[in-house]
């Protein structure tokens, strides 16, 4: 149990959080490279017609039959999983929360004291949850990350729960 965060405070719903499942999220980001990249356009049309694009020449070079090369895509998407620093974005667990319309921050609970922030700031956040392939179990469970990466290098640790005031 000492893995579980608990989510309280002026919520409609109190959860439990267990990073023990996340690597099976498809949230999940990779942490190497998630503060790296530019932010992304939201044009969704282009990101589809570039999907759709990429789609199209693979099966003019390799047929439309199943290639064998989508066998190795997996292969090593289960070699990343296996040996990749991961996150996940804190919102969606904000959201199923669903802090009270008087809630103004959240509080970040660690064995090495308290952090607020407002709920806008909190809604950025990212939680690792995984470091090469394995879980934090010394300085763990998670690791909080501002959405900005401001604390990349020295993340909140030892976080026990979370507080919505």
């Amino acid at each position: 149990m000492e893995n579980i965060i608990s989510f309280k405070g002026k919520v409609k719903f109190k959860i439990a959080l267990d990073p023990g499942v996340w690597i099976f999220d498809d949230r999940r980001v990779d942490l190497n490279t998630y503060f790296n990249l530019e932010s992304k356009s939201s044009n969704e049309l282009e990101e589809y017609t570039k999907e759709v694009s990429k789609h199209w020449d693979r099966e003019i070079m390799e047929g439309a039959v199943f290639p064998p090369t989508l066998k190795t895509e997996k292969k090593f998407e289960k070699e990343k999983v296996l040996t990749g620093t991961f996150g996940i974005p804190f919102k969606p667990f904000l959201l199923n929360a669903e802090p009270d319309e008087t809630a103004e921050s959240l509080i970040i609970e660690s064995e090495d004291g308290e952090v607020k922030l407002s709920l806008s700031q909190a809604e950025d956040l990212i939680l690792g949850f995984s470091k090469d392939g394995k879980p934090l179990k010394e300085d763990g469970p998670i690791h909080v990350f501002m959405g900005d990466g401001s604390n990349k290098d020295n993340p909140i640790k030892r976080v026990k729960a979370f507080r919505v005031e």
